[in-house]
């Protein structure tokens, strides 16, 4: 028979990756949101899940169970299969301990499989994400990169975390880099599966003494992110960065691909043309529609992203932008920021030695 898991043990058993986590329910259910890690063995369909239901609604609950019995028989066989392929200890939920991830236990066990049901399903998982997201006292230190759009600030983080620093990529979570094309190429996540990527990293550096973020608005696309680590972001300590115009130009242009995404780039633009000065907008429209698109993004720093950034970082005072790190190449960024950083650790005796897992 099978075992019954609380999250919380389904989470110790997730830190020191023992367990593969299988979601039963539909695709669509799935790609909404789950827990992170998950693989996707669907009970049923997106279409069969809406007929069943239909009928639940419609006829009634026997005929129901019924028919969602009859198209179970048909593909059980390849189900089962698909689980004796995945090797080590298993857990299987649904979207609360029910029906889905009861039978697909129930019809395992007869079948000499063993998997966990976790207890309480993903609403139990999001109830618990959300509960400790409320409740969390970040003790990190949240060290903040700052400066202009294309300083390469995620390039920066990036490569940073292939080094072994504690470095949460907000705006790789929210699958959005923040600015009105910030969605272009990318897949945006909603704020449930933004939640549980956050939670993720915060609990896999919680024992670090701190943290490398970007410095981000509240909202990141379709995403806000907690207030406790807002409150932790102002609190610093905060690095600005500053880059040639021909490189950020340079980093853009390779981040967001305009090339590719033309249509999407141009329609983003738009949204904010009445914002800019109506000869610059011109250029600018015109510039894309030529595809010069370094053109574009020079004319779109000068006249509208720079000013606003100059007007949102002036809230940290004339010290902020006295002493920044300043640079000509990506590499050499890396660099300098990676020294500013142990000369920061040194200051306050401390030794980072990053922690994984999230038990």
């Amino acid at each position: 028979m099978f075992q019954d898991i609380s999250i919380e043990k389904l989470n110790e058993l997730r830190g020191k990756n023992d367990i593969t986590v299988i979601d039963v329910r539909s695709p669509s259910e799935f790609a909404d949101a789950t827990i992170p890690g998950s693989i996707n063995i669907p009970f049923f369909t997106d279409e069969e899940r809406a007929e069943i239901g239909t009928i639940y609604k419609q006829v009634s609950t026997q005929t129901a169970k019924e028919r969602g019995l009859e198209i179970m028989s048909a593909k059980l066989p390849a189900f089962v299969k698909r689980f004796a392929e995945i090797p080590g200890n298993k857990a299987v939920f649904c979207w609360r301990g029910g029906m889905r991830s009861r039978t697909t236990a129930t019809v395992l066990s007869l079948m000499g499989i063993h998997v966990y049901r976790l207890n309480g399903g993903y609403r139990a998982f999001r109830r618990w994400a959300v509960e400790t997201l409320a409740n969390m006292d970040l003790s990190p230190r949240v060290i903040v990169l700052h400066g202009n759009t294309g300083t390469g600030k995620t390039e920066i983080l990036k490569r940073l975390k292939e080094k072994g620093y504690p470095v949460i990529d907000l705006e790789g979570l929210a699958g959005h880099r923040g600015s009105i094309f910030g969605g272009i190429g990318l897949k945006s996540h909603n704020q449930k599966t933004f939640d549980s990527l956050l939670l993720e990293e915060i609990l896999r550096y919680r024992t670090e003494p701190y943290i490398l973020i970007e410095a981000e608005s509240k909202r990141i696309g379709k995403v806000v992110l907690p207030e406790f680590l807002i409150e932790k972001k102002e609190q610093g300590p905060h690095i600005l960065l500053e880059a040639p115009k021909a490189l950020r130009v340079a980093n853009i242009l390779m981040d967001y691909r305009p090339e590719e995404h033309a249509e999407k780039s141009l329609q983003a633009f738009r949204q904010i043309k009445s914002r800019i000065h109506v000869p610059i907008a011109k250029e600018i429209e015109a510039s894309m529609l030529m595809q010069r698109y370094d053109r574009a993004v020079e004319l779109l720093l000068e006249y509208y992203y720079d000013p606003r950034y100059a007007y949102t970082s002036s809230i940290y005072g004339d010290d902020f932008a006295k002493h920044p790190i300043r640079f000509e190449t990506m590499d050499e960024a890396v660099e300098k920021v990676e020294q500013h950083i142990k000369e920061l650790v040194l200051k306050a005796g401390i030794e980072s030695k990053v922690q994984t897992g999230i038990g």
